[in-house]
């Protein structure tokens, strides 16, 4: 199973870093998968610790893929990397092992602490378009533009449905780094 998360990590000089990221969950353990090169990748493997944080909130999500990255963090109980003051739940965890690979080594961590701090109200349809469409805007260059646009016209329905201010805004953030993909794939086409 993959869990959608946010993981927080800091580098040895004490910097907070903050990434959405699938976490996969193995028995008891978590395995986390970042791909080369990587702030997280760098920082879990100087410090060998991060935070696991699930939250309802798409705009964090959003935010971290289109530049903003200046969400309110807080100190975790037992470990150094900090958590998202505004995360439903969260795990804290240390690294076990590493299983390196060329493209996405695998990190297998293990739970040293969790704590909830509020309830899970539900999500709608409109926070998994715009999870969905998240994971989408992390492949813009991996993955053929037209594929791309396809899904988002498909999520956008469930947004139009299903969405509160959140949501929108976080979908508009999306769109235009889609757009702004898109100028720039269109520069580089036009130059010589």
């Amino acid at each position: 199973m993959i869990l959608e998360t946010l993981v927080t990590t800091v580098s040895p000089q004490g910097v907070p870093h903050i990434a959405p990221m699938g976490v996969h969950v193995e028995g008891d353990g978590l395995i986390i998968l970042p791909f080369k090169p990587s702030t997280t990748l760098d920082n879990l493997l100087a410090t060998r610790q991060a935070v696991i944080n699930r939250c309802d909130d798409v705009r964090i999500f959003a935010g971290c893929l289109t530049g903003r990255r200046d969400w309110p963090l807080v100190a975790a109980d037992r470990v150094q990397a900090p958590r998202l003051a505004d995360c439903l739940s969260h795990a804290e965890v240390q690294l076990a092992r590493v299983e390196d690979d060329e493209l996405r080594p695998k990190l297998y961590c293990r739970t040293v602490h969790e704590a909830s701090h509020k309830p899970f109200q539900g999500y709608n349809r409109a926070q998994f378009a715009v999870l969905e469409a998240a994971i989408l805007v992390s492949r813009l260059h991996m993955l053929p533009l037209a594929k791309i646009e396809g899904e988002l016209h498909y999520l956008k329905t469930a947004l139009e449905k299903t969405a509160g201010e959140r949501e929108q805004e976080a979908w508009q953030w999306l769109m235009d780094a889609v757009n702004e993909f898109k100028r720039n794939q269109s520069a580089e086409e036009e130059c010589p």
